[in-house]
């Protein structure tokens, strides 16, 4: 059996009591994303296991058989997980379908993460600055980022308490050893809430669009001792590599090319000691806060690690 064929069956397993899907089409969602849009076979499985969970709105004993356990924000450390979470409803935005009925940010005192709340789920409103006791919400996760999903069997608690929101910031330093792919010059998807980076042109979600350019950088940062993974947004990719968003578009067009971006980049920040801080986003660092350091006493060997990771 294929690896593709395996993820399959056992996805149809997982939903077997609820949804009427068969394997052959979940292995055809599964080989369009690995094959045509070039997403890792376990991206592809969290993608489609999460379609599913939204158009079936399974329960938690549908999906996992288990009961919830409580956690904390910073517990969520894995997709499709049913938890209990105590947490104050930190910032409300605009939801940018009507699929949800609500999306913003929940807190506690170890950090924040982002939830969503299915218009179909029927719940109560949450109300931004009040706390809540959550029962039976799943965890996500897309590119490192976890978040949380409130569905039909979601109890909602409204407690007379108040929570004071942990900052999840941590910092860290070390030479940069690696730029990952999927960084330099991209394309995100436009649609409200949705920041996916396209692939071909096509967003996993909403499908072809017509991409907003951004600039980023996936880094990877050696203390030494262990390797920390960093990303940039645009503000800090500015910032680390003097290349503006305008600049990057330029130099993409001037060279029908837009991996020319990128391989500036290298050469400008690779091998070169920074410290960074900034929250965690799953196994992401993301750098609010740059600092140079200087240059490394042996830059060859730094570069040679990096061609080796």
């Amino acid at each position: 059996m294929t690896d593709l064929r395996q993820h399959a069956t056992e996805i149809r397993e997982q939903f077997s009591d609820t949804l009427d899907v068969g394997v052959d089409e979940i292995e055809s969602r599964l080989e369009t994303l690995v094959s045509e849009y070039r997403v890792p076979i376990e991206e592809a499985r969290r993608s489609v296991v999460s379609t599913y969970l939204d158009e079936a709105d399974i329960e938690r004993d549908e999906l996992g058989g288990g009961t919830s356990e409580s956690a904390t924000v910073t517990d969520i450390d894995a997709a499709e997980r049913w938890i209990d979470l105590t947490a104050k409803v930190v910032d409300l935005w605009e939801p940018g379908a009507d699929s949800i009925a609500q999306v913003g940010l929940l807190g506690d005192e170890t950090g924040t993460v982002k939830f969503t709340k299915w218009a179909k789920s029927d719940l109560d409103e949450l109300a931004e600055g009040s706390v809540y006791r959550l029962g039976n919400v799943v965890t996500d996760e897309y590119q490192g980022r976890f978040s949380v999903k409130l569905n039909s069997s979601t109890t909602i608690e409204e407690l007379d308490a108040d929570i004071e929101v942990g900052d999840d910031a941590t910092e860290v330093e070390g030479a940069l050893v690696d730029i990952q792919s999927g960084s330099g010059l991209i394309k995100r998807c436009p649609e409200e809430d949705c920041t996916r980076v396209l692939q071909n042109g096509r967003c996993s979600e909403h499908g072809d669009v017509d991409g907003e350019f951004d600039l980023r950088i996936k880094g990877v940062l050696d203390d030494g001792t262990e390797i920390h993974e960093v990303i940039f947004n645009q503000e800090s990719t500015e910032e680390l590599t003097g290349i503006t968003l305008e600049e990057a578009q330029q130099m993409a067009m001037d060279a029908l090319d837009t991996e020319v971006v990128v391989e500036e980049m290298r050469g400008d920040v690779l091998g070169r000691y920074y410290r960074v801080a900034g929250p965690t986003l799953g196994r992401y660092v993301l750098a609010n806060d740059i600092e140079r350091l200087g240059a490394p006493t042996d830059a060859e060997s730094v570069l040679i690690k990096a061609r080796s990771i």
